[in-house]
């Protein structure tokens, strides 16, 4: 069996889950059926931009039965009555810790629901009623911190879960600025940095020959003069970190891009799917 690819899935806000024509939308879908019906993994393994836990330190979700955590503000009643059936696994989140602790990394077990940054674009990937995922779904926190390098590692820890058919999801923002989002909305106008950080990231993810030069190319992403307007703060970019880390040398391939207002939704995949069935899909 070959390894699962990875993917970096770019989530927005809670909304997602609703606007059914948008092209964010639509894209996610077509991602989750390239995971159901091709990649086919036995489990899957997230990473949330919205779940940081110590400095030096990551959690694991051994909780087998999970609620979710409706961690946003001001919307409508019905957004906080979405249900997304999953299930965990407590064997696999004994093994993610094994394997964090085998790579030096500090890591503690707890129990916890899943947030939107998994729910939101997993409602959207694997509909219950079109596309169920129907696999167990453990979650992982990042570091509480901006270091490239140490989030890299915390994904390459994990590489060989790919050699068990397990899957890998990193679940952030290509581009994420809600501070000027308001800004955007009132004159009309996407923010000049939108389109030159969805660039800058894709030269870094997808331009390097190697994975160290890759490790390299986004460390140095977080300098550009265009990181900051961006990414006020790392937490929505780390996740695409942890996804290169678990690729290894495996290829990436930038699956979609669309930038609007403050954002990006570009959507990375690390690695190719099951050889069998690539003459299938012509991305």
């Amino acid at each position: 069996m070959s390894r699962t690819p990875v993917y970096f899935v770019s989530h927005g806000g809670p909304n997602v889950m609703f606007e059914t024509e948008h092209p964010a939308y639509l894209q996610l879908q077509k991602i989750g059926r390239e995971i159901t019906q091709k990649v086919r993994p036995r489990a899957v393994v997230v990473f949330s931009a919205h779940w940081q836990a110590g400095r030096d330190k990551v959690e694991v979700n051994e909780a087998e039965v999970t609620n979710l955590i409706y961690d946003y503000y001001g919307f409508p009643d019905h957004y906080y009555k979405v249900q997304y059936p999953n299930v965990g696994s407590k064997d696999l989140a004994q093994k993610v810790l094994g394997l964090l602790k085998n790579a030096g990394i500090e890591a503690e077990g707890v129990k916890r629901g899943l947030d939107h940054g998994v729910f939101a674009p997993f409602t959207c990937m694997f509909r219950p009623d079109e596309n169920p995922l129907g696999v167990p779904l453990v979650q992982v926190s990042l570091f509480g911190n901006e270091d490239p390098d140490k989030h890299y590692a915390l994904g390459a820890a994990l590489q060989s879960l790919r050699d068990e058919n397990i899957l890998i999801v990193g679940s952030g923002m290509a581009v994420h600025n809600l501070r000027d989002m308001r800004i955007a909305m009132m004159s009309g106008q996407e923010m000049p940095y939108a389109k030159v950080f969805d660039k800058e990231l894709k030269k870094a993810v997808t331009e390097t020959s190697t994975a160290e030069e890759r490790k390299k190319a986004m460390r140095e992403l977080l300098w550009h003069k265009s990181a900051r307007p961006a990414h006020p703060t790392f937490e929505h970019l780390l996740p695409v970190h942890i996804a290169a880390g678990a690729a290894g040398e495996d290829k990436a391939k930038q699956l979609f891009t669309f930038t609007e207002m403050s954002f990006s939704w570009a959507q990375y995949r690390f690695g190719d799917i099951p050889a069998a069935s690539a003459a299938e899909v012509k991305a």
